[in-house]
């Protein structure tokens, strides 16, 4: 398992109607980090409208979730963790579990379609802790097509994707429409950071799982 010299908060976040790739990184002792672009900083456009989903979350089937989603589970990796409910700051930039939390877990972007309905449901996690150990989505990269990702919601209803493919993206050419636009049918995905550079102690890339629903 890689390990990071140094702690940097990171997680892509999305600004949801204009589909622009935020990133929210700072230092330990910064708990809410200002959003940054592959520059320093950046806002949604003025034309965007942050209220409206990715996509207006339709039911495949009666018995698809239609409570939000609360624990994300993988078992090939080992992951098991509560999912937080976050939207968007007043500043557009997607809120993210507090940088004071220990292994903080993953959260579900509450403006994206419920896990099981049509569009991607997005969730998001970080690659390590602020005490230096893996972070809740540091084994991302392990995940290969086939393998299983399970959903429950409040309901107690669940959902089981199917991995299709990991992609790792640079922050200065991440493809916006591809992740977070509309799908024909229920589709997951799961970001992280990626890249991290040791001279500068950042993260220049974002790492993507997409997994859908097998018929």
């Amino acid at each position: 398992m890689r390990q990071f010299n140094g702690y940097r908060w990171c997680l892509s976040a999305p600004a949801v109607a204009a589909l622009i790739a935020l990133t929210a990184c700072g230092a330990p002792d910064t708990p809410t980090a200002e959003p940054a672009a592959p520059s320093t900083t950046a806002s949604a456009p003025a034309s965007a409208s942050p209220q409206q989903p990715l996509q207006t979350p339709t039911t495949t089937a009666a018995t698809a979730p239609t409570s939000p989603p609360v624990s994300l589970s993988i078992a090939v990796i080992d992951l098991k963790t509560d999912l937080l409910s976050l939207g968007l700051r007043e500043n557009r930039s997607l809120d993210v579990p507090s940088a004071t939390e220990n292994n903080a877990p993953a959260s579900w972007y509450n403006g994206s379609p419920v896990p099981g309905t049509v569009g991607p449901s997005v969730m998001l996690g970080h690659v390590n802790s602020p005490n230096g150990t893996p972070g809740v989505f540091a084994r991302l990269r392990d995940l290969a097509p086939g393998d299983p990702v399970t959903v429950t919601s409040q309901d107690g209803k669940t959902v089981t994707f199917t991995v299709e493919r990991g992609a790792a993206y640079s922050k200065t050419d991440f493809p916006t429409f591809e992740v977070y636009g509309n799908t024909p049918g229920p589709e997951l995905r799961l970001i992280t950071c990626d890249g991290y550079d040791p001279a500068t102690g950042l993260f220049d890339d974002n790492y993507v799982i997409y997994a859908k629903i097998r018929p």
